[in-house]
């Protein structure tokens, strides 16, 4: 069930970025402008976020397997379709209906979750996102398919180029639904089975969860956003082909989607708020420094009759790729631990809690390229992109770490390697007194933030 769900998972990952690295030809061919471009992206990352927390609530109750075949089927027509279009609205459209796929992460979240022990769901879910590689097959697969077929006809009806690559995608999804369909346990796991919705949303009122969704904001919404992003950037700023753009994108997608299962490890061992503590802090540095636009720093020199030295400043390539990828690591590390929350302090309601911190997720890596694009408009710098990242970030540290200071001042700075672990045993403070930092006081001081 993990493997090929895993495996699923990348193929509709890589399904619902296509336009990321297609988007280039695209614009070539429909005349696009750049604001278009950034919505063909945009409305499919919107459509793969609005229905998560359906999905995720339909794989608590009916299984993943039912779930998962339903959008390997629909998202294998849509990908058909897209080969089709001539037109700009008719291909925005299909860029929205394919965008379904994304909202498999949930109902996939929800479907290992059930299959896995508390102390192994960490790794389990991280080996499960690690399926965010899927945004790498397109960076890897398109150019070489565009660049080899473009001109030609095959089977007599499919055209060569851009449009072969949705027709490739539509295959190996109508043939993966048929495998998992087919392998996968009959008898599935269905926690919420028997529940009503009404008891099921219940855990959508505390502000924890809220708090979670802006981490996954951070972690995710813009990773989805830069791997969409960034084959453009590399284009029009560093004067690279689409080709190298694309496996210039991927030195950021890997990092990000195969460190997912180390971040998993990482938080069953050490616990998540330690490890988001470093995703951030690293987001923050790395960030800081590819916001900086090209020009001058200027170094005042004091006792020296007031004269300045004027250092030139460029962000080169190399220096670009490395710190983005960089940022990548942190990402892909991050958003294992961010939904290493969820089973713990929710273990009946991972489908809708994990579905409502996706799907705001997803929605940020919705809104984030039209801002990536409209911020570099209004500034003239394409650097302002990860200015937007960096403000981002900063808003998410600084309310994770004032949550963490008030939970400790309330009650003791003994909890500081406590409150990771909401169902353990209170640790002794004195000789009677114990306290769960997550039971009586805790749960109800950390559902107030």
């Amino acid at each position: 069930m993990l493997a090929l769900s895993t495996f699923a998972f990348t193929l509709l990952f890589a399904a619902w970025l296509m336009f990321g690295v297609l988007g280039v030809p695209i614009r070539d061919e429909l005349g696009l402008s750049d604001v278009q471009l950034s919505w063909l992206s945009a409305v499919a990352i919107l459509n793969g976020s609005i229905w998560r927390l359906p999905a995720g609530i339909a794989a608590d109750r009916w299984g993943g397997r039912v779930v998962f075949t339903f959008f390997l089927l629909t998202t294998a027509v849509f990908s058909y379709l897209v080969a089709q279009v001539h037109s700009y609205g008719t291909l925005l459209v299909l860029a929205f209906l394919v965008g379904l796929a994304g909202n498999a992460f949930t109902a996939g979240v929800a479907w290992n979750s059930a299959w896995f022990p508390r102390e192994r769901q960490g790794f389990a879910l991280g080996l499960f996102g690690a399926g965010n590689v899927g945004a790498s097959v397109t960076k890897f697969l398109g150019p070489a398919v565009i660049g080899a077929t473009a001109g030609g006809t095959y089977l007599g009806f499919v055209d060569g180029g851009w449009r072969l690559v949705p027709v490739i995608y539509a295959v190996l999804l109508a043939v993966t639904a048929v495998a998992l369909w087919l392998l996968v346990p009959r008898h599935d796991r269905s926690p919420g089975r028997g529940r009503s919705i009404r008891e099921q949303l219940v855990p959508l009122r505390e502000v924890r969860v809220w708090r979670f969704s802006s981490y996954y904001v951070a972690v995710f919404g813009a990773y989805v956003a830069l791997a969409a992003w960034l084959p453009k950037y590399y284009v029009d700023t560093f004067g690279v082909s689409l080709t190298t753009g694309a496996l210039l994108t991927a030195t950021f997608i890997f990092p990000a989607s195969l460190l997912r299962p180390v971040g998993g490890a990482l938080s069953d061992r050490i616990g998540a708020r330690r490890v988001m503590y470093w995703t951030f802090g690293v987001m923050l540095a790395a960030t800081a420094l590819l916001m900086m636009p090209n020009g001058h720093i200027v170094v005042e020199v004091s006792g020296n009759n007031g004269t300045a030295d004027v250092l030139p400043f460029a962000m080169s390539l190399e220096l670009f790729v490395v710190t983005v990828f960089v940022l990548g690591c942190a990402m892909g590390i991050g958003k294992a631990a961010v939904y290493k929350h969820i089973p713990e302090y929710f273990p009946r309601d991972v489908g809708a809690v994990g579905g409502l911190v996706g799907m705001l997720g997803g929605l940020g890596g919705f809104l984030l390229p039209p801002l990536f694009a409209y911020a570099t408009s209004w500034t003239g710098l394409p650097s302002a992109t990860f200015f937007v990242l960096f403000v981002l970030t900063a808003v998410c540290f600084a309310w994770m770490h004032r949550t963490v200071l008030a939970l400790l001042q309330h009650e003791s700075p003994e909890l500081s390697d406590h409150f990771e672990h909401p169902h353990l045993p209170g640790r002794r403070l004195g000789r009677r007194a114990h306290f769960d930092p997550a039971g009586a006081a805790g749960t109800t001081m950390e559902a107030n933030r």
